[in-house]
């Protein structure tokens, strides 16, 4: 028997997703991870698949390859810096163009990421008063997975102005919630590697219909 679909008091029109593709992929040998072949398709278009879900607008961040990016049809962003400061600069592009009171930002390599979460971070803002909100899968936190309020904007450039750039200073000043998702880890397995690819493509090809 399938789960029973969370259902939102927050319409999607009411948030703004974000999908992360600005990195440098060092890891990769500095291919441009969501434009990596994964399974037969981009390894974007499983984010852009699980944000559509959830979020009537999508904006892709970027700092290269910008005109593939384009072709999937939604706006691409350059970080708010010049200098790959990390996915906050990424998640701070979002915050300014975000015409939503929320936003939900997700890494363009991680495709198992399951809707439901999407909807239990999105929920948890309202329901617990939260400012940001982010899965926590029995080990660690997930932070680049996150729902947020757009309001946060100017908070999160002067947070990068100062040169901070690690997520966790940044969001231990506001009201976090961590949201128990240890019921499925797996979800948050991303591709790092080619070794990584290799195993999530094995992964997505053998997953039960």
């Amino acid at each position: 028997m399938g789960k029973t679909k969370l259902t939102m008091t927050i319409p999607p029109n009411q948030i703004t997703g974000l999908v992360l593709a600005g990195g440098r992929a060092k890891r990769m040998n500095t291919q441009d991870k969501g434009l990596i072949d994964c399974a037969g398709r981009p390894l974007i278009s499983y984010a852009i698949d699980v944000l559509n879900q959830v979020c009537s607008d999508i904006l892709i961040n970027a700092n290269r390859s910008l005109e593939q990016y384009k072709t999937f049809g939604m706006p691409v962003i350059q970080d708010a810096t010049t200098t790959f400061d990390g996915p906050l600069a990424g998640i701070l592009a979002g915050l300014n163009v975000a015409s939503t009171p929320y936003l939900i930002s997700i890494p363009c390599d991680c495709p198992k990421l399951e809707a439901d979460t999407l909807r239990r971070l999105v929920q948890a803002l309202e329901t617990k008063n939260g400012e940001i909100s982010m899965p926590h899968d029995g080990s660690r936190a997930h932070p680049v997975i996150m729902a947020l309020r757009t309001h946060l904007a100017p908070s999160l450039s002067a947070q990068l102005a100062a040169g901070e750039r690690k997520i966790d200073r940044w969001t231990q000043k506001h009201e976090c919630v961590l949201i128990d998702c240890s019921d499925n880890p797996d979800q948050f397995l991303n591709v790092n590697t080619p070794e990584d690819l290799q195993q999530m493509e094995h992964q997505l090809r053998t997953k039960p219909s």
